[in-house]
């Protein structure tokens, strides 16, 4: 995938949502309490979906404010710090509601990717893990992010 085709990447992150959607509408109740970190804060798969919504919803208030200028995340962030907070405001949300909030981010990450220019994607900014990389790269970054908890817990349920 050319780097410098917003459709293209928005294209990547609807079918990439699509699969998330797909593989947590079918779980069982069981499964939603299967423990995939114990590291710390103990997750389930229910945190990683919360984790999916919260990171998600965050990453594009940070990407749309690159584009019109910003700096991108502060050196001092914190993404356990981060992790930690927005685990504890989703705490009471049901797999369910977790579900439409992961739909309607992706929608809207798709919606706001499509609408990029290649200019855009080489705009620079502060990615809190990738540090000082353009758009393009921070993008990408949500459909892997979204792939490395996946296959940990996939491989849980196997």
């Amino acid at each position: 995938m050319p780097a410098n085709d917003p459709e293209k990447l928005a294209r990547r992150l609807e079918n990439e949502g699509a699969k998330v959607i797909e593989t947590f509408n079918a779980l069982t109740d069981e499964q939603w309490r299967v423990e995939v970190y114990t590291e710390g804060q103990t997750w389930t798969i229910r945190h990683v979906l919360a984790h999916f919504v919260t990171s998600e919803r965050g990453l594009l208030k940070l990407f749309k404010s690159i584009r019109e200028g910003g700096l991108g995340a502060s050196e001092d962030f914190s993404i356990d710090y981060y992790n930690a907070r927005q685990q504890k405001k989703t705490k009471d949300l049901t797999p369910r509601e977790l579900l439409e909030q992961y739909s309607e981010v992706r929608a809207d990450s798709v919606k706001w990717v499509s609408r990029l220019s290649e200019e855009d994607l080489a705009i620079e900014g502060r990615h809190p893990f990738l540090g000082q990389v353009p758009l393009v790269e921070m993008l990408k970054m949500l459909y892997l992010h979204n792939q490395i908890h996946f296959r940990d817990f996939r491989k849980l349920l196997e």
